[in-house]
């Protein structure tokens, strides 16, 4: 038996251990994202197991597990820090005679003593990697998507009173959506085999190396152009139709540039 084969078979042991049946598929997803450093999604309908994953993994890595809740107009703001603005005013009243500058003062109160780390900037402000599960990423909108893929391609944050925080160590995120099923509800007229479809083919274009990935508003859009094109399946034979329809999902130039026939092709033969 070879290593990996060794390391996918003790993975899959001591998921079993803490509770969780994991198929080869997803245990080998895992193994690479370790190896990796690269986010995991996990796309499934509700109560399927997903934010289990993170929660199990947290668990035999022994390790903390931080939990991001997504939701429709979540700020990127509250998901990095606030500052405590009671213990600050307090601070201020005691330096009133203080005979320091200004500046030394406003060192003092806008130091990290004073911060309440959110999320994001407590997963990677740990000595010790944890499991960073951000959940239902589909139900932020578009401009926090893309500020969360920006933060993960780098791993470090900007706090202007602070400046700019790098990671202590890398946490192992875990991303859940529920695409398909938004895909669904806010696209009824399109039969379920296509969003399947569409759903796999969006997903495995967020693999690729892009400017900017497609986000779940993007899928709409590419939904409703497949559509308005009247194609009714993606496969090797509608690469052409499928092609026209790619400005309503890719956005940019240089992204679309990445879209030659032979990869079209190659991403709808998949789904």
């Amino acid at each position: 038996m070879s290593t990996r084969a060794s390391e996918l078979v003790a993975l899959r042991e001591q998921l079993a251990e803490a509770g969780y049946i994991a198929e080869a598929p997803l245990a080998a997803a895992l193994l690479l994202m370790q190896d990796l450093g690269r986010p995991l999604l996990l796309e499934g309908d509700a109560g399927v197991g997903k934010t289990e994953v993170a929660k199990v993994l947290a668990g035999i890595r022994g390790t903390r597990l931080i939990r991001l809740q997504c939701y429709e107009g979540l700020d990127a703001h509250a998901t990095i820090y606030e500052w405590n603005y009671q213990r600050q005013l307090l601070a201020i009243k005691l330096l009133e005679h203080d005979e320091r500058g200004i500046a030394q003062k406003e060192q003092d109160i806008f130091s990290e003593r004073y911060l309440l780390k959110r999320p994001l900037l407590e997963a990677i402000s740990t000595d010790t990697a944890v499991v960073l599960l951000i959940d239902e990423i589909d139900r932020a909108d578009e401009a926090f998507e893309a500020f969360l893929l920006e933060l993960l391609s780098d791993f470090q944050l900007s706090i202007p009173e602070l400046g700019t925080v790098q990671a202590r160590s890398r946490p192992l995120v875990v991303i859940t959506s529920k695409e398909l099923a938004i895909v669904r509800t806010r696209a009824p007229q399109v039969a379920a085999e296509l969003a399947q479809q569409i759903v796999a083919f969006v997903q495995a274009v967020r693999r690729m190396d892009l400017e900017k990935k497609p986000g779940i508003a993007e899928t709409l859009d590419w939904a409703a152009a497949l559509l308005r094109l009247e194609i009714a399946s993606i496969d090797l034979d509608s690469t052409e139709p499928i092609m026209e329809s790619l400005s309503a999902l890719i956005k940019t130039r240089a992204d679309r540039a990445a879209f030659p026939r032979e990869v079209v092709a190659r991403l709808a033969a998949a789904c």
